[in-house]
Formats: C-alpha cells, sequence, structure tokens
C-alpha cells in the first residue's frame, strides 16, 4: 500500500487481506433475491419485505459469475425499502444522501453522529435482508472535537462501536480535514498518512474480530494499509483511476457520482480498470428529487395528480413495500387475547 500527504506518495506496509464473510458478500457479483422478496422483469415491487438478514457464505469466490455488483446509496427508510424489494443484497448509506434528505443541506460537515447512527438504525430495520456500510465521514469522527484539532483514534473507535449498534454492515473511513466536503467539491485538505493510516489502526482494533467490514477512503492519491478496502475519493480520469490500482494491494471500491469529477463506468469497465466493489452512492436521491421536482410541478400548475397517476406507486405497492400485510398479520395474531372493552 501507499500512504500520502498532499500528492506525495510514500510505501507503506500492505494490509492482510481478511477474505471473511462480509468481505465477500460485499464482493458478490450477482445480485440475488434477499428472502421474501421477489421482483418482475418489469422491476414493479411485488411482495412484502422480508425480515431475515441473508446468510453469508464465507467460501464464495468473491467474483462469483464473473460480474461486479453496483450497489446503490440510500438515505432514509423508504429507500431503503425499495432497495430491498429490489433484491439488492447489500447497498451504502451515504452521507451526502442523509444530509440532503435529512437537514436539506449539502455535503459540509453539518450532519452530526446521532443524526447519522439514527439514519442508519432506521434503514437497517427497514431492510434487514441488505447488509449496508456507513459513510462514516470525519465530521462523524471529528464532530465536537473542532477546539482540539479533530477526532484522535479514541473518538474514531467510539465511531465505530457506534455505528456497529445500528445493524449496519461496515462503514466508510475517510481522512478529510473537519469540516470535511463532499469528494467532488472544492477545497478539501487532507490530515497526515500516518495519522489516517493510525485512525484506521484504531479502528481494525474497536472492530475486533466481528465481521464488520472497514473500508478507507482517501481524497488524496492513495491510502495506508490496514482496511479491508480502499476508496479513492473523486478521481478524475481513468488514468488516475488506474494508478489508485496499480498504487493498492487488495479490495477497491469505485463511487460513481453522477454529475462529479469520476468518469462513469459500467461495471465490466471498472473490472477491467482493476476495481472490486462499485457504489452509487447519489443516484437514488438523485432520482427521488428528479421525480418530485417532476410531480409536484405539474400538480402546483394543474391543482390535481390526476393525470399523473402512472409515474406514481399504487395505494397497494406502497403498502406492501412498507409491509402493511405482514403487521397486521401479526397484529391480527395478538387481537384475540385483547379483553374487549365493558
Amino acid at each position: 500500500m501507499w500512504g500520502c500527504r498532499r500528492g506525495h506518495l510514500t510505501p507503506s506496509p500492505a494490509p492482510a487481506i481478511n477474505t471473511s464473510a462480509l468481505a465477500l458478500l460485499f464482493l458478490q457479483v450477482q445480485r440475488s433475491p434477499a428472502s421474501g422478496t421477489r421482483t418482475g422483469g418489469d422491476g414493479e415491487l411485488h411482495s412484502e419485505r422480508g425480515s431475515e438478514r441473508p446468510q453469508k457464505d464465507a467460501h464464495a469466490p468473491p467474483h462469483r459469475g464473473g460480474r461486479h455488483r453496483a450497489d446503490a446509496g440510500i438515505y432514509d427508510a423508504l429507500s431503503a425499502a425499495v432497495l430491498q424489494s429490489l433484491g439488492f443484497r447489500a447497498g451504502f448509506i451515504s452521507g451526502y444522501a442523509v444530509s440532503a434528505s435529512r437537514l436539506g443541506m449539502p455535503d459540509i460537515g453539518l450532519l452530526t453522529p446521532p443524526e447519522m447512527a439514527d439514519a442508519a438504525r432506521a434503514i437497517c430495520a427497514a431492510a434487514p435482508n441488505v447488509a449496508f456500510i456507513v459513510d462514516a465521514g470525519s465530521d462523524l469522527v471529528n464532530y465536537l472535537f473542532v477546539e482540539h484539532g479533530g477526532g484522535n483514534a479514541l473518538n474514531v473507535q467510539r465511531t465505530v462501536r457506534d455505528l456497529m449498534t445500528t445493524g449496519a454492515a461496515g462503514l466508510f473511513l475517510e481522512d478529510q480535514v473537519w469540516p470535511k466536503k463532499c469528494g467532488h467539491m472544492q477545497g478539501k485538505q487532507v490530515i497526515p498518512a500516518h495519522e489516517h493510516a493510525a485512525k484506521i489502526a484504531a479502528a481494525r482494533e474497536a472492530i475486533g474480530d466481528s465481521d464488520f467490514f472497514l473500508i478507507a477512503r482517501t481524497d488524496a492519491r492513495a491510502t495506508a494499509g490496514g482496511s479491508r478496502c480502499v476508496l479513492r475519493g473523486a478521481p478524475r480520469s481513468d488514468d488516475e483511476m488506474r494508478e489508485v490500482c496499480k498504487r493498492t494491494n487488495g479490495f477497491r471500491a469505485a463511487n460513481m457520482l453522477e454529475g462529479g469529477y469520476t468518469p462513469l463506468h459500467t461495471p465490466q469497465e471498472l473490472k477491467e480498470l482493476g476495481f472490486h466493489l462499485i457504489v452509487h452512492s447519489t443516484t437514488a436521491v438523485y432520482a427521488s428529487a428528479r421525480a418530485l421536482i417532476d410531480v409536484l410541478k405539474v400538480m402546483k400548475e394543474e391543482g390535481t395528480s390526476r393525470d399523473q397517476l402512472h409515474k406514481l406507486t399504487t395505494f397497494e405497492e406502497f403498502n406492501s413495500l412498507i409491509g402493511l400485510k405482514k403487521l397486521n398479520e401479526i397484529g391480527a395474531r395478538y387481537d384475540k387475547f385483547r379483553v374487549p372493552p365493558n
């Protein structure tokens, strides 16, 4: 592996790659439907969401089927339920998207640790069949520690342990100076490579023998060792993406942000470049915003949604998506024990 400070690469020890069940789960290459869910060929939702965590096959090859899977970034319980109903087995809780949906504000370090943890907890509860990686940006680690120049290894460990209690399967740990920004924004700064390496080591210690998955993200050129996977924030060309893969060992993640600096590629193209895990961190929140704008603009002008029903889910589809039938069945089983009022 290579460490970096402001564009200067220095060698650092390569990490021991742990191909545990969780690592392989995130690097599986096909989208297999979660138990209790089904989709038709048209992608419509057809059943109630499931209630069991997927089984993780520790002996599965990391590139089963020869394809790399693209995992969608989501931001709340409803988008998580949609993700699960479409058969995704893994997803990404995007700090960029959570900041937008929860605060209506940009990803510039305003989201607090309790807010992100609450969002992660609701998301994981809404989609128990999906294994989620959480965007644990420097704002989560360094929140309330600004006067002291940012959080230290102890703050990292507390953040890791807090997120492990939410039901998430792993996290991104990045190296920006607080307050952090979206990787595709201007004006970012990073902490020294040795400090980031120490925080990665602290995170690994907090994780212990758990299958909790750690991805080291950097907004410099590469990152120091110790994580199971590396994500370079916002590479600007195919050549830079190839260089990232050349300079790093083990699993590598690519973030496909529409309209950002990084060229958008298909899974096969990213595989050929050398990446294993593909995250679409903004697709869902951008799609949701566009759908709301399109429908509500017409409704504002016409005063009715009657001519836009084809753009909406039906009443039955939506109730199925949020698990109404299953909850009614559970309630009915216990209603017989209720004492009727006098």
